[in-house]
């Protein structure tokens, strides 16, 4: 599904002028878009950070990105059903495919949602003896109902560090949500809507960046000196 219909009126587009398809060397072309997955945190029929997530798949796909954005809904709970289940399979499929992602939760009582943190539990920690998230990069972004605030943020950028992945240093936190929307979902320009563009600027200038670069970047010592069987039994959350 395509996010970008030539729709995007909050966006100065002299100021975003290009479809990014130069490696940030400037003298190799990019031979495939870059792929993100984009997860968000909650299932209401009007989802603020659904909405913030498909305005950042605009922008992304305005950029030259193919995009991809998992829908939550019918995703079980953690351990409450096998990883054979077709949301998970779905989403580790996603995963797999990607090469950076963007994660937007709200906040609910101080804390990004379950609904948030369930998909990144279902992530699996190794395949083998890889992380599937491990080298992605990841772009982080919340709302929230009232004041600013940065738990949601703070939580996920911990995450992130924990699945092994480049998040980047810009982040995007909405306050008063639903005041940033308008009847059409679409969301209003303003400094919240801008900071939204830097951040998925940013994002494809590290995901391009680290193009070609991963399996040098995480290759770890002490995971060579590890055998694949020894890692996985290690780090199974059977065991937990």
């Amino acid at each position: 599904m395509s996010y970008f219909q030539n729709d995007i009126p909050a966006l100065k587009r002299e100021l975003l002028p290009y479809d990014i398809n130069v490696e940030q060397s400037g003298d190799a072309p990019c031979l495939q878009p870059v792929k993100i997955l984009m997860l968000y945190g909650s299932v209401r029929e009007r989802s603020y950070s659904r909405l913030a997530t498909q305005e950042a798949a605009r922008l992304l796909e305005y950029m030259g990105a193919e995009v991809r954005i998992f829908n939550p809904s019918g995703l079980p709970l953690p351990d409450d059903a096998p990883d054979t289940h077709p949301k998970v399979q779905e989403l580790r499929e996603m995963v797999r495919w990607c090469e950076g992602m963007v994660w937007c939760s709200p906040e609910r009582h101080g804390a990004m949602t379950s609904i948030m943190k369930a998909q990144i539990d279902w992530i699996p920690l190794t395949e083998g003896a890889v992380r599937p998230s491990q080298g992605k990069t990841l772009a982080i972004m919340q709302v929230s109902g009232g004041s600013q605030s940065f738990n949601s943020l703070n939580q996920m950028r911990i995450l992130g560090r924990w699945m092994r992945m480049f998040t980047i240093p810009n982040q995007s936190s909405v306050a008063k949500a639903w005041l940033e929307f308008d009847d059409e979902g679409r969301m209003k320009p303003s400094a919240y809507y801008d900071r939204i563009v830097d951040v998925m600027e940013e994002l494809m200038k590290f995901t391009l960046l680290f193009r070609g670069r991963v399996n040098e970047l995480t290759d770890r010592y002490s995971e060579r000196k590890e055998s694949a069987a020894e890692l996985s039994a290690r780090v199974s959350q059977n065991h937990i």
